[in-house]
């Protein structure tokens, strides 16, 4: 987006910049916590979310293209994640028969394993470094606000 506004930028008041400082500070330090927490079960957050997403999934198994979007991965970040989780024994790939192009990424008993293993843990690490600092109320206005950046960030999608 740089260089595109030849307009003046509509640099950020106090109020707002400390807004914002405080949610990236906290942000990229919840995410180091919960990344910390989820280390002791040789996990990373992205194979987590995978995990995860496959876990809810009908026969523990998505589309690739779909497992991308919901992961909040791209799909080249997400192909070398799945590189990985399947030497770790994981998930497999398996090729569409519909769509020859196409792949499944499917969850392994191991997968399922490591998932039911670290769920607990991760999370009562969630509710512990997150959830029990809100109110309900905090709770249902971040629920809001985060609804409302999300639905314009999917207005306008980064390219991948």
């Amino acid at each position: 987006m740089a260089g595109q506004n030849a307009t003046t930028p509509r640099w950020l008041n106090p109020a707002e910049m400390k807004a914002w400082r405080r949610y990236i500070i906290a942000s990229r330090r919840l995410i180091e916590a919960l990344e910390y927490d989820l280390a002791a079960h040789e996990l990373s957050m992205p194979d987590y979310e995978v995990l995860a997403q496959l876990s809810d999934a009908p026969g523990r198994r998505m589309r690739m293209s779909e497992l991308a979007e919901v992961a909040m991965l791209s799909r080249s970040r997400l192909s070398h994640r799945i590189k990985v989780m399947e030497k770790a024994g994981w998930v497999k790939r398996e090729a569409c028969t519909e769509d020859k192009r196409g792949f499944f990424a499917v969850m392994t008993t191991q997968g399922w394993k490591a998932i039911v293993a670290a769920a607990p843990d991760h999370v009562e690490s969630v509710r512990s470094r997150f959830i029990d600092h809100l109110s309900q109320n905090d709770q249902r206005v971040l629920s809001e606000i985060f609804n409302r950046v999300t639905q314009s960030l999917k207005e306008s999608p980064l390219e991948d």
